[in-house]
């Protein structure tokens, strides 16, 4: 049974452990006698039923570095991996020297309120994501008492979107000047952003043998964190069809030593981008950007959404209707004037 001990005005309530030969222990104090005794209780019930108590004065952050190092490492590809250690820090920071034993979704809810002050609503919920995750693996390792990870919830609201689809009129604009200057390399980089909504580490991965008459097979991605080649998801991987001018200035790049088409560049490219988009006069986006403007524009000329989510390389349709179809200007008023036509015909 748990002891319980007066210390001055208040009482210390302290439950013995026994596991492979080796003794341990678990104290708290309490203001009220009463308080200590229901503790000891619920501990000595705890410890009957086989939870593992000892572990529950582990730190969450080192338990999450533990599991990630441990558990998750061989779960998911590198680039993955390496969220989850940045996901560490982040959870370090937030949660300091708190243990398992004092985790509950009040507690766990405070610490991703804070983190959402000074961070997107899609930031939180990735990191939150992580965090339920391992709470649910402490908890059926018998780590924490219960499963109170479902309670906590992402709060915050989410800035303007930094992807934002060129307009019709500066697709073509951005378009016709980089057809018309492809002796700077990275021009030919947009153009082929713009010709085919690949992401940017798919591009950068494109070597000789990724051509095709007239297309690109997208098998690799280049992470600026990883030496990991492979592909975000199985859905990414698709042959992409561009037309033959395109295809012509792609084929005449010097491929590089490393055997890519494209310099690396420094992982700069949208730094370059927000350059000549304000040598030309255009609203600023960045280089993903481009996959949404490559997105909307089909959208806008009526192309099936089936297809341009599988050229997009989405898992579903419906991540290609979340994230990257906008109403480009000219389509909104184009449809504001049908819907007016059609009203006034009634």
């Amino acid at each position: 049974m748990a002891s319980i001990v007066k210390r001055g005005k208040s009482y210390r309530a302290q439950v013995s452990l026994y596991k492979y030969g080796e003794h341990n222990r678990l104290t708290k104090t309490f203001p009220t006698k009463k308080e200590a005794r229901l503790w000891g209780l619920e501990m000595e019930v705890a410890k009957g039923e086989g939870k593992e108590l000892a572990h529950r004065t582990t730190t969450f952050a080192d338990f999450f570095e533990n599991w990630i190092y441990l558990v998750k490492v061989n779960d998911v590809k590198e680039t993955t991996f390496q969220n989850y250690v940045r996901t560490l820090g982040i959870i370090r920071n937030l949660f300091q020297d708190i243990q398992l034993k004092d985790l509950n979704d009040i507690v766990v809810q405070k610490k991703i309120d804070e983190y959402a002050k000074t961070h997107s609503r899609k930031t939180t919920h990735e990191v939150l994501l992580k965090i339920k995750t391992s709470l649910r693996d402490a908890y059926a390792r018998g780590y924490i008492a219960n499963d109170f990870a479902p309670l906590v919830k992402t709060r915050g609201v989410n800035p303007p979107k930094r992807n934002k689809a060129l307009s019709i009129t500066d697709f073509r604009k951005l378009r016709k000047y980089v057809l018309q200057h492809p002796e700077d390399e990275f021009n030919l980089l947009v153009l082929l952003a713009l010709e085919t909504g690949m992401r940017r580490g798919e591009l950068l991965a494109i070597r000789p043998e990724s051509l095709y008459e007239y297309g690109i097979k997208v098998r690799h991605s280049i992470s600026p964190t990883s030496d990991d080649t492979s592909l975000k998801t199985q859905n990414a991987k698709r042959d992409v069809s561009i037309n033959k001018e395109v295809y012509e200035l792609i084929r005449q790049i010097p491929v590089k030593e490393n055997g890519y088409i494209f310099s690396f560049g420094g992982f700069k490219q949208s730094e370059q981008l927000t350059e000549l988009l304000k040598k030309l006069g255009i609203q600023k986006t960045t280089f993903h950007g481009l996959r949404d403007t490559h997105a909307s524009f089909l959208f806008a000329q009526d192309i099936d959404i089936a297809y341009v989510s599988k050229r997009l390389g989405h898992i579903n349709i419906q991540t290609t209707q979340n994230y990257y179809l906008e109403l480009m200007p000219e389509k909104k008023h184009q449809q504001d004037a049908d819907a007016l036509n059609l009203l006034s015909a009634l």
